[in-house]
């Protein structure tokens, strides 16, 4: 079954750095005539140079951005114009990993009250009991409920990022690069959470990232993007062993693919 499908999507947005005063902002297309499926259950790598536009991709299936023209479908609803407030119950089903934990974590919040604030605003009962379970479900112990995001390392405050995501139980996360920066052992560990989270949980996850490693690892399927068109996509085996289009063939050659040790796709710590 699709949990999303994808038609015709054009995006369009602002260009402010070619704002003049007292006039619209012109207008640049990001998105071009993109159409595909996600189907439900699957974990689908989304990759491309800087500015393919594969973490727009990402946003506007979340509805982040509101396409200009095409369908987004989630799980049959036409969700492409929805409302903020027609899209209210929808959020919890449609989650985000973004990929700077240390900007999208409140610095002022303890990590226990982080996890909890969206179980607060979608009305869940013991919402800081569930966030403590969606912690230990990532690794995060009672030792970390009351530290703040900067008492962290890069790899738990990533992990608080994924029990947050994760605590309303959705059908969908959006991780956005989330393993840019970490160290090759504290990727391998986040992959290995996100595989054991996605069997459990029975997750969707359609995951950007410029690590051709990790999708390798990660991923079953693939979406190249170039110039905000998809390029090529099919079975990440597929991709790998034969890339048809020049870009997929170029990202192969071009970026290093560092083999992730499997003893770490097991590890816990990070």
């Amino acid at each position: 079954m699709s949990l999303f499908r994808v038609r015709d999507l054009f995006l369009s947005l602002p260009d402010l750095n070619r704002k003049k005063p007292f006039r619209p902002a012109p207008r640049i297309e990001i998105l071009r005539g993109l159409s595909f499926d996600i189907e439900e259950g699957a974990c689908v790598g989304i990759v491309g140079e800087s500015g393919s536009g594969k973490s727009t991709l990402g946003r506007t299936l979340v509805r982040l951005h509101e396409p200009t023209a095409g369908t987004v479908r989630f799980r049959s609803q036409n969700i492409t114009h929805l409302g903020a407030e027609a899209l209210r119950p929808l959020r919890r089903n449609l989650q985000v990993i973004f990929q700077d934990p240390s900007s999208s974590l409140n610095p002022r919040r303890t990590v226990a009250d982080i996890v909890a604030a969206p179980l607060f605003l979608h009305g869940e009962a013991d919402p800081h009991a569930k966030a403590e379970e969606a912690l230990a479900s990532v690794g995060l112990g009672p030792a970390f409920h009351r530290r703040f995001p900067h008492e962290l390392s890069g790899g738990q405050r990533q992990r608080v990022g994924i029990a947050r995501a994760v605590a309303l139980r959705p059908r969908f996360i959006f991780a956005d690069e989330i393993v840019s920066g970490l160290a090759t052992s504290t990727q391998a560990q986040v992959i290995a959470l996100l595989r054991r989270l996605r069997r459990e949980l029975s997750l969707t996850i359609a995951f950007v990232s410029h690590e051709l490693s990790v999708v390798r690892h990660l991923c079953d399927q693939i979406i190249v993007m170039s110039a905000g068109r998809i390029v090529e996509a099919g079975n990440t085996g597929e991709i790998f062993d034969a890339p048809q289009h020049p870009e997929t063939q170029a990202l192969k050659a071009a970026i290093p693919l560092p083999e992730i040790e499997p003893q770490w796709l097991t590890g816990e710590t990070a």
